[in-house]
């Protein structure tokens, strides 16, 4: 078992809630946010999860001027960011060490495409130039706040926010900062949904993982974060911890560009890995927030896997993405959120829109909330395109 790492606070915007109260309620009424696009304009009819803000109302929201340079993207890991420094009663003069981790992938991209062509014919916007890149978001999220003194961006596809957390723990044992800030953020883009599109993994109504009929996956957008540290500063710091990060794995089966083993054999490894680095047993694992796609091959390949490490007893399993939708890169700090909820509130999250159990899998997941449940170990399944596996496992105190 590795030294322990608390999380000491956590922030949270997606479709599903603007702050981590919001985020709460919803997970407990199983509220979708899944509907019809309302702030990109495009020629797909696909149903999406949004948050609720406009830009402008995120630039007034965080006090920046209507006419700074600043992506939605970047607006929504800083208002993320914000809740969960004020979670961790972490202030902008910290005379700690504190890394920034921001898992992403399209960056600004949504700007670049809003004003290609004015980039071609002209000068008026080329500011959202330099904004377009990963790494521009998260220093302008950084720069907005003022007290990292490391600032990173992982970019692993979907399991880019979960392997900023686990590289964040990294970081904080080998004695290289003190508090991490990990997670991810990632706005919708016309990218993503024709790049979704033309691989025919986007379902044209709200999505079912882990159901017999599934037919794809609806994208979501959002940011989340949760701060990390040693169980030794937060006493130092008198921060009650809302849990443990006990464990974590990674590992890449580089199966296919996009589509997952057969047999889970990559997410096999991450999840055994998490385990093991927890020092625990399967059997101890009371719930799995899964990566639960809602495709065809993620929901055959995490299942079987899942069977396979969990074999003697499948705990607890749902998606909560039926009602985030998937929010890509920023996948792994929306659901280790929304895992960490639900272990100290005592609930199980609800598979929202399952009817069918699919037939290869020997499980179904939870269709309702489940509450009044006593949880002391939850694990959170964040698996990207390439075979990137990663796997967190979050423990009571």
């Amino acid at each position: 078992m590795l030294d322990e790492i608390v999380v000491s606070g956590m922030g949270s915007i997606s479709g599903i809630g603007n702050n981590l109260d919001e985020t709460l309620q919803s997970c407990l009424q199983m509220k979708c946010a899944i509907k019809e696009l309302q702030h990109i304009k495009s020629i797909h009819k696909l149903p999406c999860a949004e948050v609720s803000y406009t830009d402008a109302e995120m630039k007034a929201i965080l006090n920046i001027a209507d006419s700074e340079t600043a992506t939605r993207t970047a607006l929504m890991g800083m208002i993320a960011t914000q809740e969960a420094l004020n979670n961790a009663k972490i202030t902008y003069d910290s005379k700690y060490r504190i890394a920034f981790l921001n898992g992403t992938t399209v960056g600004g991209m949504e700007k670049s495409e809003m004003y290609y062509f004015d980039f071609l014919e002209n000068d008026k916007f080329n500011h959202y130039i330099e904004a377009h890149d990963c790494g521009a978001c998260t220093e302008k999220i950084a720069d907005y706040f003022g007290c990292f003194s490391y600032v990173g961006t992982p970019s692993t596809a979907c399991s880019s926010a979960a392997n900023a957390i686990m590289l964040g723990a990294e970081l904080i044992r080998n004695g290289e900062v003190d508090i991490v800030v990990a997670g991810g953020s990632e706005c919708i883009t016309k990218f993503h949904l024709n790049g979704f599109n033309s691989l025919m993994i986007l379902d044209k109504e709200i999505c079912r993982p882990f159901d017999e009929t599934r037919a794809g996956l609806n994208l979501g957008e959002g940011a989340a974060y949760i701060v990390i540290e040693s169980s030794k500063l937060a006493e130092k710091r008198k921060i009650k911890p809302l849990c443990k990060l006990s464990g974590y794995g990674n590992a890449c089966d580089a199966y296919h560009q996009t589509a997952s083993s057969p047999d889970g054999d990559g997410a096999v490894i991450a999840m055994t890995n998490a385990l093991e680095t927890s020092g625990i047993e399967p059997k101890d694992i009371d719930y799995i927030n899964a990566h639960g796609t809602g495709t065809p091959n993620n929901d055959e390949s995490e299942g079987k896997a899942i069977a396979r490490v969990f074999l003697e007893k499948i705990p607890y399993i749902s998606s909560t993405k039926s009602i985030t939708g998937h929010t890509t890169s920023a996948a792994g700090g929306v659901e280790s959120v929304i895992s960490i909820l639900s272990l100290n509130n005592r609930f199980v999250p609800g598979n929202y829109n399952f009817k069918t159990q699919m037939s290869c899998l020997p499980f179904k997941p939870v269709s309702e909330v489940i509450t009044n449940v006593d949880l002391k170990h939850v694990l959170s399944n964040s698996f990207g395109f390439g075979g990137n596996n990663s796997s967190l496992v979050f423990s009571k105190i």
